[in-house]
């Protein structure tokens, strides 16, 4: 077509772009070429052949179906092969959808074309095409072949062959098409934002001087990994870690350019890879050309990152540039000092003025630590000195793992100390005493409460620092990974319109997890009143009343329960019962008509009911208000992008089936990953211990039998087991066979006995 002609305008305004944007379970299938932009697809028609209403034309590749549609409105007739017949499903749905004229769609091979409609006038491949004979057979004597070639995803060539002979084909190369879109069109085309969204944010980002991508990000909530991998998929760049590039990074490079130009175009050049320059951005729609100008020689290859990874390699070139000079710092003291005293950290490490430029290495330091916790996705930060070795450690999946890249003289560890002081408004002059603090960071688009614990020891201090997310919306019920039966029990238990519900368990069992996706499911009812008392609160959560309990000034669990009755709601948490008064408070505002929940420290649910009798709680009370008892355990759970059947280890199997091993038992485990950084597992479940009250159970818990007659009672009575529970996740492939011994006593890892006999579960 002429570049004046009018028409691929008039067939592109003919067919809403809107109704071929891929929905979000569609991210991974559609990308690329799928949804080309409107000026790509302009570009396309303007070089084919002149096309009429008696054109003849042949598709190779349907994407979403947009590029058809759109030619469909210039020919015709017009066939399209697709090799997946689900994307072949999407494009018919997405024709219907824009009430497109009939498109003929067949799923085959696109190299074998659709030799029962040949002859075609117009053949174009929107795919590669390794051998383009077969379809140059199918063209009519004056017919073209066009395809796109080359290496460039987002820049390919447009090539047009023509038969030639009776096997030949002339070929011309017409020049490059850009299928590159802004990240502007991509967040539309991912179905994260609409046209109008997309305007609101191109304004703000112009007014606060950002890219799009920032603005879009803070308004929604969503994974950043996950949103940045999909728009590098769609811009045809690498996405990449923070973790695969620690290991492997170039000073040098880093120190070659100004750190003010590189934090303004967001740019990293991180090391050579290859023949090429490897540079990271947070920012997809970042443009290389001034620093290959700078860089003069070779060239550059970008890859996308999220925020976090930029910050997190940011900060680990920083402190490595500076590590030799900083490294190299020792106590000289001028006059002789006992090893006691050596031992105890002056309080101008920080504060005095000469020092200042090691503040500022060590804040770094601190916050390069923060970064790699939030990144790891870890619960706790602990800061320990043992003699002159100092160890960073993280706890992530439950387990600790060593930060081995800090490279801490003492005198950093007693900088670092006074910093994590200064952040969380601790006294840095007292070093004798155990003292806590609490802080706040923000990374990208969430807030963290840090609380922080210092305690001492006899090399110096020790810091705790526990992260706790604050995004307005906690794990839901459906996302607790619970089995099947223990969710609908639960569920169940939050629907009643008074009793007791307790969560029992050691520290750090997910108990507050638990109660909190409670709560949330509460709050998006939103037709009852949901107040809590908490010490501290943990999570902040929208639509819910929370208190924090301030015993320093007499105001406690019990004091804020009193108050609670008064203010008519309908559900009350109590973040722990500690103490005989807030048990006692917790049986009168269920006796009350309140649904009240809480938290207690034991090891099952039925030595949650003998706690509850230690704290002098009447027998009667327990069995008139008690609705059910949630013991739990949390497992590590299998890495889903790497789990695989595994061989049950026979000692484990021997404890948890002495008699016989069920026919057909499996597990699986884990072989390590990229998504799992190498562990075979990622994130924790909850193995739960379900003790449901019902009538048999009243009448047992009120004559208040020994312990153990009242578990077998409960076993009786349908107690479920955490070893029953555990399985179901061992056989669904949760959790691997190897976590048992971990999370359960030796006397429940085999069926529990009464009297010689086993008990059925």
């Amino acid at each position: 077509m002429k570049s004046n002609d009018p028409r691929p305008d008039l067939a592109l305004s003919a067919v809403p772009r809107a109704a071929f944007i891929a929905s979000a379970d569609l991210r991974r299938l559609m990308s690329g070429r799928s949804i080309p932009s409107p000026a790509a697809v302009r570009q396309i028609l303007q070089w084919l052949s002149p096309l009429n209403p008696k054109t003849r034309a042949l598709v190779v590749g349907s994407g979403s179906g947009y590029l058809p549609a759109v030619l469909r409105q210039l020919v015709g007739r017009l066939d399209v092969i697709e090799k997946d017949a689900s994307i072949a499903d999407i494009a018919r749905k997405n024709w219907r959808k824009a009430r497109t004229a009939p498109i003929a769609i067949t799923v085959g091979d696109g190299q074998q074309g659709v030799p029962e409609q040949a002859p075609f006038d117009l053949i174009v491949c929107t795919c590669e095409i390794a051998d383009t004979s077969e379809l140059i057979k199918q063209l009519a004597p004056d017919g073209s072949l066009y395809t796109l070639e080359g290496d460039e995803p987002m820049m390919p060539n447009l090539a047009s062959y023509r038969p030639k002979g009776a096997s030949g084909a002339s070929r011309m190369q017409l020049g490059p098409v850009n299928f590159s879109r802004d990240t502007g069109d991509i967040l539309i085309d991912l179905d994260y934002i609409d046209q109008a969204q997309l305007q609101e944010a191109r304004d703000e980002a112009l007014r606060k001087r950002e890219p799009v991508i920032n603005v879009v990000r803070r308004r929604l909530r969503v994974d950043d990994t996950e949103f940045y991998r999909n728009i590098a998929t769609q811009r045809g760049l690498p996405f990449m870690q923070a973790d695969e590039l620690l290991n492997d990074l170039d000073v040098s490079l880093f120190r070659r350019f100004s750190k003010t130009f590189l934090d303004n175009q967001r740019q990293i050049p991180v090391r050579a890879d290859g023949d090429a320059l490897l540079v990271i951005s947070d920012n997809p729609d970042a443009s290389l050309d001034d620093l290959a100008r700078m860089h003069g020689s070779g060239r550059l290859r970008m890859a996308l990152v999220t925020p976090t990874s930029f910050k997190r390699v940011w900060s680990a070139l920083e402190l490595t540039q500076r590590s030799k000079q900083m490294l190299r710092w020792r106590e000289e003291p001028t006059t002789p000092v006992s090893e006691e005293e050596d031992n105890e950290p002056r309080e101008k490490d920080l504060m005095d003025p000469e020092t200042r430029e090691i503040s500022h290495y060590l804040v770094s330091i601190y916050e390069a630590i923060l970064l790699d916790a939030v990144s790891a996705n870890a619960s706790d930060v602990h800061v320990e000195r043992y003699g002159n070795r100092i160890r960073i450690r993280i706890r992530a999946d439950g387990e600790l793992h060593d930060l081995t890249h800090y490279k801490l003289t003492p005198r950093d560890h007693a900088g670092l100390i006074n910093v994590i002081k200064v952040r969380a408004e601790i006294n840095i002059a007292e070093r004798r005493l155990p003292q806590g603090g609490r802080s706040h960071m923000r990374v990208g688009t969430t807030n963290y409460d840090l609380r922080v614990q210092i305690q001492p020891s006899l090399h110096g201090e020790h810091a705790v620092i526990r992260l706790l997310s604050q995004t307005g919306r906690v794990l839901g019920l459906d996302e607790l990974g619970m089995a099947p039966r223990v969710a609908q029990l639960y569920q169940r238990l939050l629907n009643n319109p008074a009793g007791l519900v307790l969560v029992v368990g050691p520290t750090g069992s997910g108990k507050s997890t638990t109660l909190y996706a409670a709560l949330q499911s509460l709050a998006d009812d939103g037709r009852r009143k949901v107040i809590t008392v908490e010490d501290p609160i943990e999570y902040s959560i929208d639509n819910i009343q929370q208190t924090r309990a301030r015993p320093e000034i007499g105001f406690n669990f019990a004091d804020a329960m009193r108050s609670f009755v008064r203010q008519d709601p309908d559900v009350i948490l109590v973040g722990e019962i500690r103490d005989t008064e807030t048990a006692l408070e917790a049986i009168r505002a269920s006796q009350t008509g309140h649904l009240v929940l809480s938290t207690l420290h034991s090891n099952d649910a039925v030595d949650a009911l003998q706690r509850l009798f230690d704290l002098d709680i009447l027998a009667n009370s327990v069995a008139g208000e008690l609705l059910a008892v949630i013991a739990q355990r949390l497992a590590k759970r299998i890495c889903p992008h790497c789990r695989q059947p595994a061989e049950p280890d026979p000692a484990i199997l021997a404890e948890v089936f002495p008699e016989r091993v069920p026919p057909g038992f499996r597990c699986f485990e884990g072989t390590g990953c990229t998504e799992c950084n190498g562990r075979g597992t990622k994130g924790r479940v909850a193995v739960v211990e379900f003790l449901s009250v019902n009538d048999e159970i009243r009448n047992v818990i009120s004559r208040q039998p020994p312990v153990g007659e009242l578990r077998w009672q409960a076993l009786d009575a349908g107690l479920m087991t955490m070893r029953d529970s555990a399985l179901d996740h061992v056989i669904a492939g949760t959790i691997p066979l190897s976590e048992l011994p971990r999370i359960l006593h030796q006397e429940r890892m085999a069926p529990e006995q009464r009297g010689g006999r086993r008990s059925n579960s």
